[in-house]
């Protein structure tokens, strides 16, 4: 088969395989699917990205910061600073200087973090006890106005007519924010479930749900000071719903927004680590070395004694010390007293049949000592306790005892 024949047969065949996909292709249908693969990283990292990007589309600089050290400059233009992180680990001076801060011209922006505590007369939060601001549970003002009716027993005097229904508040839940020239409130979905009160009467403006005050704002020297009950209404799921950017705008209308999402500090361990670690590396291996040194022998390794040259002076002494430490020291003279009357028997017939009076006179003739000190030596005495001097003194005398009967 020459080679014109050949591709001539593949091009039949790839002819032939052409037309019989022809009305498969006809059977296809092109459909585009969307996948969500869920939020991109910076969203899930940053909460209030939407937040951010928002204030820039309007044309307003927002700046993000992680750290007190530097506060905005309102020399030149006016600064909105919203701490809308957690301030658990603010320091009283960082209160001072941010309260200083303000008084000179800032726009302070916070969140309440602590609920009022009347036993303590405060609530933790520095800022809020610095403003003399309260921040209750709402559920707790409810209970309280039921203990004062309770308290007053005094029937309420309806102030309209009884037949005449009053109006029903739209969206209770919401709270509302009424703006000067304008007849319509705005809505916000803050969490009713919070509430602020200003017992001083400093505030000059505030929102309200049906039940609680969520948003307090006040003069404060040349600068302003707005309060919140919480700042979810912020992030990125809830920003688009009802007039919750609308009002992030009207607060930082007019100004630079710095926006602090992170004001814990770090520990003495952790700023160690991220700047001097070369050093904690160092003091480790440091340590560990002393560690070591400390730890090893000093001179060469004392080898074990061989077996071979102990002697049977040094098995005994050895059973004895076991002995003395188990039992005491009557169980080391008892075999001394033993070998005595022993050889007592040897030497008079008849002797451990007589009563004990007689045996120590018996022995007293024979050795010469007196009965006393016989008696004494060879009493039994399990209870008592002997210093060293006092047993090397009985054993003594024993052993004597022992050579006079040989």
């Amino acid at each position: 088969m020459s080679r014109r024949i050949g591709f001539v047969i593949i091009a039949l065949v790839l002819l032939s395989i052409a037309g019989a996909s022809v009305p498969l292709l006809k059977r296809l249908e092109h459909y585009q699917e969307v996948v969500d693969q869920g939020p991109a990283p910076e969203v899930r990292a940053n909460p209030y990205l939407a937040a951010e990007t928002f204030l820039r589309e309007r044309g307003i600089t927002v700046n993000t910061t992680q750290a007190l050290n530097v506060l905005p400059d309102i020399g030149q233009q006016p600064q909105t600073l919203m701490l809308l992180d957690t301030r658990e680990k603010m320091t009283p001076s960082e209160v001072q200087r941010l309260l200083r801060w303000a008084r000179a011209g800032g726009r302070l922006l916070f969140v309440a973090e602590q609920l009022w505590d009347e036993t303590k007369g405060r609530s933790g939060d520095l800022l809020l006890d610095q403003l003399h601001i309260h921040q209750f549970l709402t559920r707790d003002l409810r209970e309280q106005d039921k203990q004062r009716e309770r308290a007053l027993n005094t029937p309420v005097i309806p102030l309209s007519v009884p037949d005449v229904e009053a109006p029903k508040t739209l969206w209770p839940e919401l709270t509302r924010l009424y703006v000067q020239n304008e007849n319509d409130p705005a809505y916000m979905s803050f969490d009713p479930a919070f509430h602020l009160d200003d017992p001083d009467n400093l505030a000059q403006s505030w929102a309200n749900s049906a039940d609680a005050t969520h948003l307090l704002q006040m003069a404060y020297g040349k600068g302003l000071i707005t309060v919140l009950t919480d700042a979810d209404l912020w992030k990125t799921r809830a920003i688009g719903k009802y007039d919750n950017a609308w009002l992030l705008w009207y607060l930082s209308q007019d100004s630079d927004v710095t926006m602090l999402l992170r004001t814990d500090h770090d520990n003495l361990s952790a700023l160690l680590w991220r700047y001097f670690p070369q050093a904690l590396f160092a003091l480790a291996l440091f340590i560990g070395a002393g560690l070591w040194h400390s730890g090893m022998r000093h001179g060469p390794l004392q080898p074990e004694p061989s077996r071979a040259r102990r002697q049977l002076s040094e098995h005994l002494r050895a059973s004895a010390d076991f002995i003395l430490r188990r039992e005491g020291h009557q169980a080391l003279l008892r075999p001394l007293q033993h070998d005595i009357l022993r050889r007592a028997r040897q030497r008079h017939p008849g002797f451990e049949g007589l009563p004990v009076a007689e045996q120590w006179q018996i022995l007293a003739r024979m050795t010469g000592q007196s009965t006393r000190d016989i008696g004494q030596a060879l009493r039994p005495r399990p209870d008592e306790h002997l210093s060293d001097i006092e047993f090397t003194r009985q054993v003594a005398y024993l052993q004597s005892l022992r050579n006079a009967l040989a």
